[in-house]
C-alpha cells in the first residue's frame, strides 16, 4: 500500500497568518499557503469542532494555489476555544464570505469533506456566486439517520470500539448517548470533562480508516483542544447541525451548475456512502468516485488520489 505522505505535494508552510474578527465575540485563526497569485481555494475541516491542519495544504501544488485554510468557530486556534454561543452552521456561513471578502478573493474553490462537505454546501447554496467549483469528500448532511448510525449502528461493524464508547455510560444513558456525553463534556468538572471528551474523540479515530490505526495517532494532545473540539462537535449534532439536511438535499438547483466532484469511501464508517450516492443521484451533474478500498479518512491513498485528480481536473 503506497505511503500517503508520498502522495502528497511537499509540506509547506503559510506565508501569512491572522486573526479576523467576525463578531464582538469570536476571532477566527486563518493562514494562507502557496503561490499569493494562484487560484484560490478554500479549505474545510470537519469535525465540526476539528480545526484545520498542515496536512491539509497538501493537495494542492503550491506554486498553483493560494490555498486558504482557517479555524471555523471555536476550534483550535479561534477565540474563544469552544465556545458555542453564536456558534451556528449560519454563522460559519457568514464567517466564509466575509473572510473571502476580507482577502480581496472574487472566487474560489471550496474544498470539504465529512462535516466541511456539509458547510460546503450550505455556503454554496447561500454564496453560489462567489464559488469556482466544489470537491466534497464523505458526505454528512446531519440527518437523524446519519447521526443514529453513528452513535449506534455501527457496533454492528466495530463492536469493540462501541462497547468501549459506551462503557461510561449508564444502561438507561446508552438509550439517548449523545445528551449523556453533552453533560459529561459541558461539565464544570475539568477531569469530568476531559475524560469524556478523550471517550468521544476515541471513537471516532477507531472507526475513521478502513484499516483502523491507533487512535491516540488522531489525538490532539491539549487539554483544552480536546475538550473544545468535543464540546463545540457535541453542540453541532445535538442541533443535527442547524441545518435541514434533507432540505439541502431537495434544493440543488441552486447549485446545479457549479461544476462540483464528490468522492466517498466505500467503507466509509463515519458516514456512510448512501449519503453520498443520494447526493449524487440529486445531482448528476456531479462527477461522482466511490473509492473501493477506503473509508472515511482523508489521509487513506485510495482518498488521497480521488482527492488529488479531482483538484487537478479543475486546473484543465
Amino acid at each position: 500500500m503506497p505511503n500517503p505522505d508520498d502522495l502528497l505535494y511537499p509540506a509547506i508552510d503559510p506565508y501569512h497568518q491572522n486573526m479576523m474578527p467576525v463578531s464582538p465575540l469570536h476571532s477566527l485563526y486563518f493562514e494562507q499557503c502557496g503561490n499569493p497569485n494562484g487560484k484560490p481555494v478554500v479549505i474545510l475541516h470537519g469535525g465540526p469542532g476539528s480545526g484545520c491542519a498542515p496536512a491539509q495544504r497538501r493537495f494542492f501544488d503550491p506554486a498553483e494555489y493560494r490555498i486558504i485554510l482557517f479555524d471555523q468557530r471555536g476550534c483550535k486556534r479561534s477565540e474563544p476555544l469552544g465556545c458555542i454561543e453564536e456558534n451556528t452552521t449560519l454563522h460559519l456561513v457568514r464567517d466564509m464570505e466575509a473572510l473571502r471578502q476580507h482577502l480581496g478573493i472574487s472566487k474560489w474553490m471550496v474544498f470539504g469533506g465529512s462535516w466541511g462537505s456539509t458547510l460546503a454546501l450550505a455556503y454554496a447554496r447561500a454564496h453560489p456566486q462567489s464559488i469556482t467549483g466544489l470537491v466534497l469528500r464523505g458526505i454528512f448532511l446531519c440527518r437523524p439517520q446519519e447521526l443514529n448510525w453513528f452513535l449506534y449502528q455501527v457496533r454492528h461493524f466495530f463492536p469493540e470500539a462501541w462497547e468501549k464508547f459506551v462503557s461510561p455510560l449508564s444502561r438507561v444513558e446508552r438509550q439517548a448517548i449523545l445528551p449523556a456525553y453533552q453533560k459529561r463534556i459541558f461539565s464544570d468538572d475539568r477531569q469530568t470533562a476531559l475524560a469524556a471528551a478523550i471517550a468521544w474523540s476515541h471513537f471516532e479515530a477507531e472507526i475513521m480508516s478502513l484499516i483502523p490505526a491507533p487512535s491516540t495517532n488522531a489525538m490532539p494532545t491539549e487539554e483544552a483542544v480536546i475538550i473544545g473540539r468535543a464540546r463545540v462537535q457535541l453542540h453541532y449534532l445535538s442541533n443535527n447541525g442547524f441545518i435541514d439536511g434533507q432540505e439541502l438535499l431537495n434544493g440543488l438547483d441552486h447549485i446545479r451548475h457549479i461544476p462540483a466532484k464528490i468522492i466517498q469511501g466505500r467503507y466509509d464508517m463515519v458516514c456512510p456512502p448512501c449519503t453520498a450516492h443520494e447526493l449524487h443521484y440529486a445531482w448528476p451533474e456531479a462527477e461522482f468516485t466511490m473509492v473501493p478500498d477506503a473509508g472515511h479518512s482523508a489521509m487513506e491513498p485510495g482518498i488521497i488520489s480521488a482527492l488529488m485528480t479531482a483538484v487537478k481536473s479543475f486546473d484543465r
